[in-house]
């Protein structure tokens, strides 16, 4: 994968407010001072103390709310359920309207089990306590989407350069190929800045975006193309209203995990359900099989390694993962 390098680009922090006291002194890394990190897999260890372990009678679980969260209230369903077997605890289905609201819920003790954007990940991790340890892929266990900026099918641009002086729409500063990836490669590579090259817009979401430009509310958008995809697939959008510019390279998709002070034993049922998951014929598979690869199966993976490319980006944006 690139390497993105020496980007000057504005500094950004992200806020939340603290819930716990600080962890008693230990290595931690880039995690919350109310972390610890003593194995350096770069998320946080569970709670020493059995005391501060979570055993809830429901467990709550959320989908990155990529897309209209009560569309995905059916697909996750049976997925749901199946957890519920294994881990014999409730499990509801929690509707996050935006990503600032799906890491304040799991910070605040609200959220247990979670899918989490690519650029959500390190926030996730370093100030909610998050632990992916699995994503979606194929059945060979191929993953990952690109970044396209697309314009509308008829538009006269052609290429990156002619979109100055044009409006570009993200979806929220969190998302790794909805803002984060294209402003750095606008930065870099085509010294455009927003407000003095191009008007940024903020649309919240990747389906808002697509449909944005279908329908000429905006010259352009930075999007995920497995969420574009599986919205062509299912006919949310018209395909023939769009046109690519451009195409990244391969990210990691949205990650799953639990809340760090999650009961050791159910967190590892937790894991075995996704694990132990049968995609065929559910709806999970109907809706993630559009994607390319399909998204057919959970394969593990670690923060550690297969994030690593998104905080290069991160890095590269002077993104710092503060929490207060």
């Amino acid at each position: 994968m690139k390497k993105l390098l020496g980007l000057t680009l504005i500094g950004m922090a992200w806020a939340f407010s603290a819930h716990t006291a600080a962890a008693a002194d230990c290595p931690r890394g880039a995690l919350d001072k109310k972390f610890c990190d003593a194995d350096g897999d770069m998320v946080a260890d569970a709670p020493a103390d059995p005391k501060q372990w979570v055993d809830p009678a429901t467990l709550v679980f959320a989908y990155t709310p990529v897309e209209d969260p009560e569309v995905y209230r059916g697909v996750w369903d049976e997925f749901l359920r199946h957890m519920e077997k294994v881990t014999g605890k409730k499990v509801q289905f929690f509707p996050v309207q935006s990503n600032a609201a799906q890491l304040e819920a799991m910070r605040a003790g609200r959220l247990h089990v979670a899918g989490f954007n690519t650029g959500s990940n390190p926030l996730a991790v370093n100030c909610a306590g998050f632990v992916p340890f699995t994503m979606m892929a194929d059945k060979q266990g191929n993953y990952g989407y690109e970044m396209e900026i697309i314009v509308p099918a008829d538009s006269t641009v052609q290429k990156i350069e002619e979109l100055k002086g044009k409006t570009i729409a993200f979806t929220s500063q969190t998302s790794n190929s909805g803002y984060k990836a294209p402003s750095a490669l606008l930065a870099s590579t085509y010294g455009m800045h927003a407000d003095k090259d191009y008007k940024p817009a903020f649309s919240g979401k990747h389906d808002n975006s697509v449909i944005g430009v279908a329908n000429k509310d905006y010259d352009a958008a930075a999007v995920a193309n497995s969420v574009m995809n599986r919205m062509i697939a299912r006919n949310a959008v018209d395909k023939s209203k769009l046109r690519s510019i451009y195409k990244s390279q391969s990210f990691p998709t949205t990650g799953y995990g639990y809340v760090y002070n999650l009961k050791p034993e159910l967190a590892d049922k937790v894991k075995e359900a996704f694990f132990s998951f049968d995609w065929e014929g559910t709806a999970l598979h109907k809706e993630f099989a559009k994607s390319e690869p399909p998204q057919e199966a959970f394969i593990p993976i670690t923060y550690k390694e297969h994030w690593a490319v998104v905080r290069e980006i991160d890095q590269a944006m002077n993104v710092s993962y503060s929490c207060q």
